[in-house]
């Protein structure tokens, strides 16, 4: 089963790939805040930090829990809660801080970056936009098929003014 990797970059925005099983058994074991090689993953020249992620069933990891099992806990804040109110304490399900194999996103922070991209350029992206918008306009220009106009039938202004002259007789 294939599992995403979202990286996070250091502009503030983040990319998704997905990654086959031989990739992801290199990441098996890593706990959240361990530093991983993009050597194994098939990032070459990368360093990544594995900064959560979340399971088959979209339960968060957290840091604070051992292990890779699924666990409640009782929370005040952190990774899978909203604060409520001040003091308000929550038992919610959360995955432990190992990878395993039923992980399916995990979330990688970049340390160091290698030679070749993980996101294509802004301008490139911009150029892929125009590319698809210039179809989509060109269509908005052709002339629509008019349905023929029944001439017997009266306008709504033709009525009125027939109605009224009934009411005058």
């Amino acid at each position: 089963m294939p599992a995403k990797l979202v990286f996070g970059l250091k502009n503030g925005q983040s990319v998704q790939k997905e990654i086959q099983d031989a990739e992801f058994k290199h990441l098996l074991g890593k706990k959240i805040h361990d530093k991983v090689k993009g050597d194994g993953i098939g990032y070459a020249g990368y360093e990544f930090e594995v900064s959560g992620g979340s399971d088959y069933c979209g339960f968060p990891m957290r840091w604070d829990v051992p292990g890779f099992q699924r666990k409640r806990i009782l929370a005040i804040e952190g990774v899978g809660l909203k604060k409520e109110a001040n003091g308000i304490k929550i038992r919610k399900t959360v995955c432990g801080n190992t990878i395993h194999p039923k992980i399916t996103q995990v979330n990688l922070k970049v340390l160091k970056e290698g030679s070749t991209p993980l996101a294509p350029p802004k301008e490139a992206k911009a150029e892929e936009k125009k590319a698809e918008a210039a179809p989509k306009a060109e269509a908005k220009h052709e002339p629509k098929a008019e349905a023929p106009k029944h001439e017997h039938a009266p306008k709504a202004e033709e009525k009125k003014h027939e109605h009224k002259a009934e009411e005058k007789k």
